[in-house]
């Protein structure tokens, strides 16, 4: 039996479409990947964006801004002096790209200026780190991106 070149070219689509399509399934089957959204109610979110923006400009605007320091595992979050730390009143929010379940969420509440995460709760990596926070009724919004070993 003889195979002629039209033929040949409808076997080399049909093997390439079912090597895609074994990936394909490979990946949307296996639970070693996560194919979950980034954040869970993303326009709830987006609506919020407007107010986001203009917490994380209030904090722009500061002349001394708090300082995030990763050392040992651990992150101590400082606020400056300028700021009666009783005051400081908000959240914390710690968030893995990478891992969803590593996500949590810490109140802020300090006794002096800085607010310390211990090693156990973190893992190494890349962790995005936000604060929300407020200080004589303006609200406040700092974002930083630390790399822990």
């Amino acid at each position: 039996m003889r195979i002629n070149w039209g033929t040949s070219i409808v076997i080399a689509f049909a093997l390439f479409m079912s090597f895609i399509l074994y990936f394909v399934i490979k990946v949307q089957s296996n639970s070693k990947y996560d194919n979950e959204l980034v954040v869970d109610e993303y326009y709830k979110k987006d609506a919020k964006f407007g107010a986001e923006m203009v917490r994380v400009q209030n904090a722009a605007d500061l002349s001394e801004k708090p300082a995030f320091t990763a050392a040992n595992g651990e992150v101590s979050i400082v606020f400056p002096k300028i700021y009666d730390s009783s005051k400081i009143t908000g959240k914390v929010s710690l968030y893995r790209p990478s891992n969803k379940k590593l996500d949590f969420e810490i109140p802020l509440s300090l006794t002096n200026s800085t607010l310390l995460i211990p090693k156990k709760s973190l893992v190494g990596g890349r962790w995005d780190i936000t604060i929300d926070w407020q200080y004589d009724g303006k609200l406040y919004t700092t974002k930083e991106d630390l790399y822990l070993r």
